[in-house]
């Protein structure tokens, strides 16, 4: 089921979330609605408090052309970053057509529990490595826009309030 996406400013956005215990039928659920919901708006990442769910889980598939490759990881941490750096123009599902230059280790690895209940970890790079480091942001309370100057930040949160109010209006 497709679910609607959180835009900024929402508080539910800037909370800490909890980790996941054990891996029940609700998450399982809640991880397939999230990746129908990733790829419908499309995006390649899409974080649980995205959705106002308070809870330790992300999905995310970088693959643009080709077989897709859906991942969906829970309690996920980053227990490896490179010193080199990587320069992406970043967007969020929950900002909508606002990109931002962000500086982000090139590499990292990342510990997660999977939908079976098994721990996994994997090193990321590229994309796939800012994708990540992007949504654990989402489960710590922070936004890409936290990274930036606090003039570019008011700025963009202007325009979705306006974006927010034209929505509520039927514009």
């Amino acid at each position: 089921m497709i679910r609607e996406i959180l835009i900024h400013p929402d508080p539910r956005l800037k909370k800490p979330c909890e980790p996941i215990a054990k891996v029940t039928p609700d998450i399982t659920a809640l991880a397939v609605d999230m990746l129908e919901t990733m790829y419908d708006a499309p995006g390649v990442g899409l974080a649980a408090p995205q959705l106002g769910v308070l809870k330790r889980l992300f999905v995310m598939d970088c693959i643009k052309e080709g077989l897709p490759e859906p991942m969906v990881l829970i309690n996920p941490k980053i227990v490896f970053s490179s010193e080199d750096m990587n320069v992406y123009e970043e967007g969020c599902l929950s900002i909508p057509d606002q990109y931002a230059e962000i500086t982000r280790p090139r590499e990292v690895t990342v510990q997660w529990m999977g939908l079976d209940g098994a721990q996994y970890e994997r090193q990321f790079s590229g994309l796939w490595a800012t994708c990540a480091q992007h949504e654990i942001d989402h489960l710590n309370g922070r936004l890409f826009i936290d990274n930036l100057g606090p003039l570019k930040r008011q700025m963009i949160t202007r325009k979705m309030e306006k974006l927010k109010r034209e929505w509520a209006r039927g514009l």
